[in-house]
């Protein structure tokens, strides 16, 4: 009992990731339904026409074996039927290679079309995911997984399910033939193939499950990779002679992947010998058979010719079968995990209204908790404040205290776990996520680099001004960007980075304040946000910098996030967090009269600088 449920549990395994089939099917129809089309056709052509090829050597060896015995007008007759079916044989070959070379150009046109669409489909899937997904290991290696091999697994499975569908076509078709000598040889010809059907069936799902669990292993792969070849990485790999380690522990996990691969092969290849022993003995069964059958005048030479070759033709048939099913396991795989991640259903995040009621009521913060997923330790721990247009904020606290995460629920790039956050007396939940976010300038402290020029760097703060010089050289004065970008080779031309020629590399302030510009672009927006802007930047530079920042933000909400007491203070409010908690509040002068948290923090920074 547990043996035939164990065998129905791989036959039912085999045959339950055939659904991706469809899958990709429609993504290959909906890239280009003529190709598919096709593809189809040209299939359907190939499938059916080695039967025909066959039969009609089978008639020519016939017509030439009367040739050899007759004379006169008999044999010429004879002689010109087997010239026909030399012709008919040359057409049917031609039109069999043109089917085939238009199959070969219709992939390849595919794969191209194909490739770019999938890749949108992840990336259009992506822009509809909220920032926890990118910090979940387990959404992540979904993400990974999809992308890899986007532009061939697809097609790869429709290719294969094709292929499929053709040895069917020709099977059926040489079971047809087959039939007509006898119904047995159809069912010797069925039965050959079940074995080493079943055996594929076992392995290849032994395959996909094996695959599929070693997403985390390939995934370190790819970072060792990545820490061992990117510049930045490789500084500290060379200075702390990390290299060795690195590379050992990627040796480690290939070795791993690599003996029960081997494992999986040998078994494969053991039972793949096997049973193809098995199908040899088949066809030289029928291959005897046949020639006797001739022996006894049951059939004709050229008929026992024809069978002969439908029987390897069949079992040629029946062995592509089993290839194309192995690699649509393969294939699959990859579907399901491509399926799996478009399918990931993703809360609306939007809501439809563009103003809130109360303009003047800015934002309020309302006993808001908010949980990272999978732990029980808050982030943020009922936190109530009120900020106010023209009001600046200041945070302060240690590393860890949820001074970002605030931030980030402020943007909606997380949500509340408890409580609520309004803008202008209206929900955020209920905003126009575009326009909320339009309204809000945010610079965090591990800002991008985009490898691009450098008023796009600048630009991109504000898409819609994205191409105007005018307003990226200002916002570029206000960061303090402006006076080393003219002595840059080509200005606001210059490409930053060295991912692409001529590429130039900034210093960390350099960088700090062509972010700093990036949030200046956004001139437009009612709450300008800067966390830990001035990190890389020398006293000097900060001064010039946020007296800018004041003029900027004087009828705007501004808020700072800085452990440097001589930015903070500026602040019209100063919030104190420490433990997910605000545990003090109020003015600089409140604080330090207050006599906790922050006056400490503030006399030993000030004690630095005596």
């Amino acid at each position: 009992m547990t043996k035939k449920t164990n065998s129905n549990d791989a036959v039912s395994r085999f045959l339950g990731v055939f659904r991706y089939s469809a899958v990709a099917m429609r993504i290959v129809w909906d890239t280009s339904a003529p190709l598919m089309i096709a593809m189809a056709l040209t299939t359907l052509i190939v499938g059916l026409l080695p039967a025909a090829i066959a039969s009609v050597g089978g008639l020519f060896v016939d017509a030439v074996a009367g040739a050899l015995g007759s004379t006169g007008v008999t044999a010429d007759s004879a002689k010109t039927e087997a010239l026909t079916f030399v012709y008919i044989e040359v057409g049917l070959v031609l039109l069999m290679t043109a089917a085939q070379q238009a199959n070969t150009v219709c992939q390849a046109v595919l794969r191209v079309l194909l490739g770019n669409k999938i890749n949108v489909m992840i990336l259009e899937k992506a822009l509809t995911l909220e920032l926890a997904h990118f910090e979940d290991a387990e959404y992540y290696d979904k993400l990974v997984r999809a992308r890899r091999e986007a532009s061939s697994r697809p097609l790869s499975l429709v290719t294969k399910t094709f292929d499929l569908i053709r040895n069917l076509i020709s099977l059926i078709a040489i079971g047809a033939f087959l039939f007509q000598f006898s119904p047995y040889a159809v069912l010797l010809l069925s039965i050959a193939g079940v074995p080493a059907f079943i055996a594929e069936a076992k392995f290849s799902g032994e395959a996909f499950r094996v695959n599929k669990r070693r997403s985390a292993e390939r995934r370190m792969q790819i970072y060792l990779e990545m820490v061992l070849t990117r510049e930045d990485g490789v500084k500290e790999v060379k200075l702390l002679q990390l290299g060795k380690i690195f590379l050992q522990r990627y040796i480690d996990i290939f070795l791993a992947i690599y003996k029960e691969d081997r494992s999986l092969v040998l078994r494969r290849g053991i039972w793949g010998y096997g049973l193809g022993i098995i199908a040899s003995g088949a066809f030289y069964f029928a291959y005897g058979w046949v020639g006797f059958a001739a022996i006894a005048g049951a059939i004709t030479i050229g008929q026992m010719t024809m069978y002969i070759a439908q029987f390897r033709l069949g079992q040629s048939a029946v062995t592509s079968s089993l290839t194309s099913v192995n690699g649509m396991y393969e294939d699959n795989l990859y579907l399901s995990n491509l399926t799996e991640y478009l399918e990931h259903e993703v809360p609306e995040q939007s809501g439809s209204l563009h103003a809130g009621p109360m303009p003047e009521d800015g934002i309020r913060f309302e006993n808001v908790s908010f949980f990272y997923p999978g732990s029980d330790v808050p982030a943020l721990d009922n936190v109530s404040l009120h900020i106010t247009p023209g009001e600046s904020l200041a945070i302060v606290g240690e590393n860890g205290s949820g001074k970002t995460t605030l931030i980030k629920l402020l943007t909606r790039l997380y949500t509340p776990t408890h409580g609520k956050i309004s803008l202008e007396g209206l929900p955020l939940e209920e905003w126009d996520i575009d326009t909320l976010r339009r309204k809000i300038g945010v610079i965090f402290q591990d800002f991008a680099r985009y490898q691009l020029i450098v008023g796009e760097n600048i630009g991109i703060g504000d898409s819609d001004n994205l191409d105007s010089e005018k307003e990226i050289e200002i916002a570029a004065k206000k960061g303090m960007a402006d006076e080393f970008v003219r002595d840059l080779p080509s200005g606001y031309k210059t490409q930053l980075g060295t991912w692409f020629k001529d590429g130039k590399e900034l210093s960390g302030g350099q960088w700090q304040k062509v972010a700093l510009s990036r949030a200046f672009m956004r001139n437009q927006a009612d709450i300008l946000i800067l966390d830990e802007p001035t990190a890389a930047i020398d006293a000097k530079a900060e001064a010039d910098i946020f007296a800018h920042f004041a003029e900027l933000t004087a009828n705007r909400i501004s808020i700072i996030i800085s452990h440097r007491f001589s930015t903070v203070r500026r602040a019209d409010h100063i919030i104190v967090l420490e433990k997910a908690r605000i545990m003090e509040q109020g003015s600089h002068e409140e604080l330090l009269e207050l006599g906790g948290q922050y006056a400490t923090l503030f006399k030993l920074q000030a004690e630095g600088y005596q």
